[in-house]
């Protein structure tokens, strides 16, 4: 399947509730699958949102307490089962190489996949890009939790679209436009039509993740014209005190980071089990932000394909 989306395969912090699976998310990228923060039960999840987990080709870890990782074990082992082809990347705080190694051997399996491991150090307030493929680029940020914590920001390459309006102009029509776009130029009846002057730039989809952490300046620039951010909303802000001796985001905290960041698009997830439901965190957030979402247990969210940056400007 192809398309770009978010699925929310479980959107309680700390314990699963009886509404809400232990953490873990899903960026569904044309074919492929990018997985952040496998809480327990994450496989479970997979299996009832109808993800195989044969499509996953990255997991992204942002530190090590266990609704940020206890899932991952049984992923692992999933994908061995699975006899999956590919490598699968890993991604995850240098400083928590012991529980990664633990995690990765928490149980009698004969491994049968290509695991590589990317650990992940960065100054504090620094961003930097830690991988990159044809189809996108993916970049980390130490963020301000109790633990050392990553947030991640998933781009696409800028490219170019073409402007039917000036393809008209310049009598490019058919066969020309793909001869156009292969070659950088066609010859027309006219003369020779360059790209550049039928096309204008598309911005790459942006996808941001920030999980447990105060509000912060890489937070901030993870967000940064995001086509969707993704951030922690832990706490209400009647509970401000827990949530900053905690390490934690508010609702409120997290509708700021969007709203300064020019971000298109905000969802919430990782709730305290203290709420029964999160209809307050919405109305705290859209207070501040009314471009905002609160995930359930299975949500899917679509990213967009391009235009959200110049969409998020203008916010």
């Amino acid at each position: 399947m192809s398309g770009r989306e978010l699925i929310a395969l479980g959107t309680s912090s700390q314990v699963p509730t009886r509404e809400r699976s232990h953490n873990a998310y899903l960026v569904r990228w044309e074919g492929s699958g990018i997985l952040f923060d496998p809480g327990e039960g994450a496989q479970r999840q997979m299996t009832l949102a109808g993800v195989p987990a044969g499509i996953v080709r990255a997991i992204c870890i942002s530190h090590f307490h266990g609704d940020h990782c206890l899932g991952l074990p049984g992923i692992v082992q999933r994908l061995s089962l699975e006899s999956c082809r590919h490598p699968v990347h890993l991604f995850y705080p240098e400083s928590g190489q012991e529980y990664m190694d633990a995690l990765c051997r928490a149980a009698i399996y004969k491994s049968s996949v290509d695991m590589v491991l990317h650990p992940v150090a960065l100054p504090p307030g620094e961003t930097a890009e830690v991988w990159r493929t044809e189809d996108w680029s993916l970049r980390a940020g130490e963020l301000d939790h109790s633990v050392p914590a990553l947030g991640f920001r998933l781009e696409e390459p800028a490219g170019r679209r073409f402007l039917p309006e000036k393809l008209r102009a310049a009598g490019v029509s058919g066969p020309m436009v793909g001869e156009l776009e292969r070659q950088g130029s066609v010859r027309t009846p006219g003369g020779v039509v360059r790209l550049e002057e039928v096309s204008g730039p598309r911005p790459g989809s942006v996808f941001a993740f920030v999980m447990d952490t105060r509000p912060c300046g890489t937070a901030l620039e993870l967000a940064r014209g995001a086509d969707l951010l993704l951030m922690e909303a832990t706490f209400l802000s009647v509970h401000r005190e827990l949530a900053d001796r905690y390490g934690h985001s508010t609702a409120a905290d997290a509708a700021r980071t969007a709203r300064d960041a020019g971000a298109r698009l905000l969802a919430l997830g990782h709730f305290s089990q203290r709420y029964p439901d999160a209809r307050e965190h919405l109305e705290e957030a859209r207070g501040i932000f009314p471009g905002v979402t609160v995930l359930g247990d299975l949500d899917r969210v679509p990213i967009p394909r391009f235009g959200a940056r110049a969409a998020a400007k203008s916010i």
